[in-house]
């Protein structure tokens, strides 16, 4: 990731305060989940306050979004789309930053950047590269396979085959 922001430069626009990809609830995974929660039980020796405020957002959004994320289902999918401007709970939104930053999930890792999937499509922020051409956009581009990483990760991650995903919301107690 550190390559694809270098090749990026000025043209990624991703700084504190910019936080719309931290909008809408989004599927983890089980492996992004135990790193999470490692994060805040770190923040909570760290800044007892600040790992607080986390969990009180983390209540209150986990309230709102459970009846939308039911773990009996196989699909797990959302249930609706009403609640898409939900922020994501470890977002402080005074200072527009990610408490547990150096923990969020591999999803808030990979976004913005030019990344280069296996399907061959490069996937970008909205909010980043703009004016930029298709060709200005590739030549940017990291070829990062996110779904072998992660399906490694959680194969490493569980004996018993992969986890369900979950919410970040859910994911933290």
């Amino acid at each position: 990731m550190a390559e694809a922001g270098r090749k990026a430069g000025a043209w990624l626009k991703c700084r504190p305060g910019c936080f719309e990809c931290c909008l809408g609830p989004f599927e983890i995974s089980a492996v992004d989940a135990a790193r999470l929660r490692r994060g805040l039980a770190e923040l909570e020796t760290r800044d007892p306050a600040r790992a607080s405020r986390v969990r009180t957002r983390v209540a209150a959004a986990a309230a709102r979004l459970r009846h939308r994320y039911p773990e009996d289902t196989e699909t797990r999918a959302l249930a609706s789309a009403d609640e898409d401007d939900e922020p994501c709970p470890v977002l402080d939104p005074e200072g527009g930053t990610c408490d547990l930053y150096e923990w969020r999930p591999l999803t808030c890792r990979t976004f913005g950047p030019a990344i280069r999937g296996s399907g061959g499509a490069v996937g970008v922020c909205e909010l980043c590269f703009p004016g930029a051409t298709e060709e200005e956009i590739a030549g940017c581009a990291v070829e990062l396979d996110t779904e072998k990483l992660e399906a490694d990760l959680l194969m490493r991650f569980s004996e018993t085959g992969p986890a369900p995903a979950t919410l970040v919301a859910l994911a933290l107690p």
